[in-house]
């Protein structure tokens, strides 16, 4: 008999309930991916707040090696496949599950970052990207992201505030930065009825608001 253990196929997820939030360095996702839970599950919704790289037990061991060591540890092909490694990893472990059962998941980053991190800040190859998107996650997309957009000093000032350490990316130089700030914003450009661009250097209060207004607009519109 085989044993091996089988998994869904991405599109039998629904994604009506799959939000993800991006943006740069020190843009404050942490704080609105747990600001906007806490309005969801008070609405009465069961709600996964999950991360990428990681948000399952063997992504979160690829984690370890892609934000920790030193800035040029990898090269663009290599963190590409590392992340996507990890990303069918939390897909079939934590995010499909989740929405199968009719709970919203909220994940601090998503595919959008390999395009930005990767893709425009790394120069890797879009087209590569593209070809695993297809093969990993294959017809499943957020059904929302919010791109939390601020100046490259002010994300830097704040990451370098939380004083936490070793993290690669925020180690990189400022141009690396300047082209990950346009990468979100040209995603958002493409794709605007998936993205909202909130203002991250606004008061946390005015963002959860912003953002809980544009998910309740995106909500009315797709109903």
């Amino acid at each position: 008999m085989d044993q091996r253990p089988t998994t869904k196929r991405s599109a039998a997820a629904p994604t009506g309930r799959f939000i993800t939030f991006e943006g740069g360095e020190g843009a404050g996702k942490s704080t609105q991916v747990k600001r906007l839970a806490e309005r969801l599950r008070a609405a009465g919704a069961e709600v996964v707040t999950t991360r990428e790289p990681g948000g399952s037990p063997g992504a979160e061991e690829i984690r370890d090696l892609l934000v920790h060591g030193e800035a040029a540890r990898w090269d663009p092909v290599t963190e590409t496949l590392l992340h996507f490694a990890a990303r069918r990893d939390h897909l079939t472990k934590t995010v499909w599950p989740a929405l199968e059962r009719q709970a919203w998941v909220v994940c601090d980053r998503f595919a959008d970052s390999t395009r930005a991190y990767q893709g425009a800040g790394q120069g890797g190859d879009a087209v590569l990207i593209e070809d695993l998107y297809r093969q990993v996650v294959g017809a499943f997309a957020p059904c929302m992201t919010f791109i939390l957009d601020l100046p490259v000093e002010t994300g830097l000032a704040r990451a370098a505030a939380r004083n936490e350490g070793g993290e690669r990316y925020e180690g990189m130089d400022r141009t690396f930065h300047e082209r990950l700030r346009q990468g979100f914003l040209e995603i958002a450009r493409r794709e605007p009825q998936r993205c909202r661009v909130i203002d991250a250097t606004a008061a946390e209060d005015a963002v959860a608001a912003a953002v809980w207004s544009a998910l309740a607009e995106h909500r009315q519109a797709v109903s």
